[in-house]
């Protein structure tokens, strides 16, 4: 299989391509992802690739997209959703919570709703606080979903192929830090990373730090500091939300006995809560340390960029954090 550089983005809309050219009943839906060719430009020339029938610009209402696109998989098309923030994927809640979500269980596993919903989510750089929510703890909420938050290119590319080849509904976040990421991948042959299982992406003894999205670069930016120190730190970059994969959180935490959580939605509620919960739960006698959770700061999200940063994690609120359990 070839090995090429792509940036993130880029991953993405190769993906996109192949599996439209293997799969004729893939096509991708969403605002300004046509001419336009999208916000991000994941979408870029795939408007002239396809066509209208396979690229389609929508009106913006996104409870009409995603009612659309459940229906379509319903009847056996493979649509993909492109949000063009997804903050603005709040107003379908309804038609994913409610139908996407729920069709498969409500029908005795007769019905298949094969969707991607997926997009930019996080803080990008000066889009404010309607346009810079991390959705994904939301959705991880929610069963009948899959929720997903690739942080590497590779990742990017064969989850995105995973996703579009489920039979359930999928919610893919793309965190906008990092379309730009550049990296060398193997492409084609259906090359795909499946859900469900975290990644070691640095090994480490004395404590455990985990990331998922742009907060695994984080993690990753951490790890060399405390490496400085003396401290040997261990990564896990979670990928998959849901399903969870638990048993490398655990693993790894009942090595260093030491957990750190860092996520870039909210503090108060976060997904990443809900990995330290699992962690007190189910490893409370490995820990030689209460597990700490670093995560964004629980205010709207500012417009003026030095205000944004102070509400981001960086590796060292991630620092500061693990003076308390060092």
């Amino acid at each position: 299989m070839p090995l090429q550089e792509l940036t993130y983005r880029e991953a993405l809309r190769t993906c996109i391509i192949e599996e439209m050219d293997s799969d004729p009943n893939v096509l991708v839906m969403g605002e300004d992802i046509g001419r336009y060719q999208g916000t991000f430009r994941v979408t870029q020339g795939l408007f002239d690739k396809y066509g209208p029938k396979r690229i389609v610009d929508t009106p913006i209402v996104e409870p009409g997209i995603v009612g659309i696109a459940t229906g379509a998989a319903l009847v056996g098309l493979r649509p993909i959703v492109e949000m063009m923030t997804m903050s603005f994927s709040i107003l379908a809640l309804d038609q994913t919570i409610n139908h996407a979500a729920k069709m498969r269980y409500m029908t005795g596993g007769q019905a298949k709703v094969p969707l991607v919903i997926r997009g930019p989510g996080g803080a990008a750089n000066q889009l404010s606080a309607q346009h810079s929510h991390s959705m994904e703890g939301w959705y991880a909420h929610v069963p009948g979903l899959k929720v997903v938050a690739p942080a590497t290119v590779e990742d990017a590319y064969g989850m995105l192929r995973t996703a579009i080849r489920d039979d359930n509904p999928v919610i893919f976040t793309e965190n906008p830090g990092l379309y730009g990421l550049k990296a060398s991948i193997t492409v084609g042959e259906g090359k795909s990373v499946p859900f469900g299982k975290a990644n070691v992406v640095r090994q480490g003894s004395d404590m455990t730090l985990i990331g998922y999205s742009r907060m695994t670069h984080v993690c990753l930016a951490a790890a060399e500091k405390l490496a400085e120190q003396g401290i040997s730190a261990e990564v896990v970059d979670v990928r998959s939300l849901l399903p969870l994969d638990t048993e490398t959180i655990y693993n790894s935490v009942r090595k260093t006995h030491r957990a750190v959580v860092v996520y870039e939605d909210w503090k108060s509620g976060g997904f990443g809560a809900e990995i330290a919960a699992r962690i007190v739960e189910d490893c409370f006698d490995d820990l030689d340390a209460p597990v700490v959770r670093v995560g964004g700061l629980n205010v709207p999200m500012p417009y003026v960029r030095k205000l944004e940063l102070l509400c981001i994690p960086n590796e060292n609120d991630v620092l500061k954090a693990i003076e308390k359990i060092k």
